[in-house]
Order: C-alpha cells, then sequence, then structure tokens
C-alpha cells in the first residue's frame, strides 16, 4: 500500500510530518511528490524535505492515498496543472483523498467538490461554499472517500479518518 504526498514551500509541517508518521506506522509506503524536484522544500515552522518525485512523473495508478497538507503551499498547487490531474485522478478512480487546513484549495480548483460535505480552515470557508461544497464546521468530515478537516488541531481526527479509509 502506498500514499502520495502532493505539496510545495511553506506548507504546514504539522499536517505533512503527522500523518506521513501515522501512515508508515500503519504500514503504508509515503512519497512525496512536488512542483520540482532536487532542492530543499520548507515548511512554515523549519520543517524540510527533498521530493521523491515531481508532480509531473506521478502515475496515480502506483498510489492508494492522495494526502494535500495545508500551509501556503496550496496556493502554489492550485495553479498547477499536474496537481489538478492528479487530485481529479484520485476522484475519478474511486480512491481516498484527504486534504487538511487549505489543502481544499487544489479540490476547489479541480473543480471536484460541488455537492460534496468539506471542511477546511475558517477563512477558505466560503470559497468551498463558492464551489458547491456543503460546508460543515467540524473537526473532520468524511464524505464517502474524502476526508478533510480544519487545522492542526484536528490532527488526531483527521489522521483517524485518513487510516480508516485504507482499512488501517
Amino acid at each position: 500500500m502506498q500514499a502520495l504526498i502532493i505539496t510545495a514551500d511553506q506548507f504546514e509541517d504539522s499536517e505533512l510530518f503527522v500523518p506521513k508518521k501515522a501512515l508508515e506506522e500503519a504500514g503504508v509506503g509515503v512519497k512525496i511528490a512536488t512542483p520540482e524536484k532536487g532542492h530543499q522544500f520548507h515548511g512554515k515552522h523549519g520543517g524540510a524535505f527533498i521530493a521523491d518525485l515531481t508532480l509531473r512523473e506521478v502515475d496515480v495508478d502506483d498510489y492508494d492515498l492522495l494526502l494535500i497538507p495545508g500551509g501556503k503551499a496550496p496556493e502554489a498547487l492550485r495553479r498547477d496543472e499536474h496537481a489538478l490531474r492528479i487530485a481529479k485522478a484520485f476522484f475519478k478512480a474511486d480512491k481516498p483523498v484527504a486534504a487538511i487546513c487549505h489543502g481544499p484549495q487544489v479540490l476547489v480548483s479541480a473543480r471536484l467538490l460541488e455537492g460534496r460535505r468539506a471542511t477546511c480552515y475558517p477563512a477558505v470557508a466560503q470559497e468551498l461554499r463558492d464551489a458547491g461544497a456543503r460546508y460543515e464546521d467540524s473537526e473532520v468530515v468524511v464524505d464517502g472517500k474524502l476526508v478533510t478537516a480544519r487545522h492542526p488541531g484536528d490532527l488526531p481526527a483527521f489522521v483517524r479518518e485518513m487510516l480508516r479509509l485504507l482499512g488501517r
């Protein structure tokens, strides 16, 4: 079983590293894809990593779950055609997608939230509503194979539901 994290510079550190660790502890392999590779990507609070692959290189068939952390990274991802292609392919294949904080902005730009129940960082709530989502101000919202959460304080519930979708 493999999970894919898509992100860019200025991700929210805990929203990447906490779910990544939980997935690995549950026996799930994790790869991180970014717009570019070969240099360090930095979180808002000092965390860093070097990407495993570029968004362009991602073959969705190789992964069982998509994770989109928040922070400022989703603002860059939502303008990247490969990030949008990945999100659309996960939805089309009915594979689990987990997005937290600003992460759902990528799903908004991919036009995947119309009629779906979801939550996000409060400042993004109106954007979700405008995209046709049924916004809920809850620590975690599960709608089929989509799990969303508001912020780092919701990580325990977010991680629990993400792992549940994987049967872990």
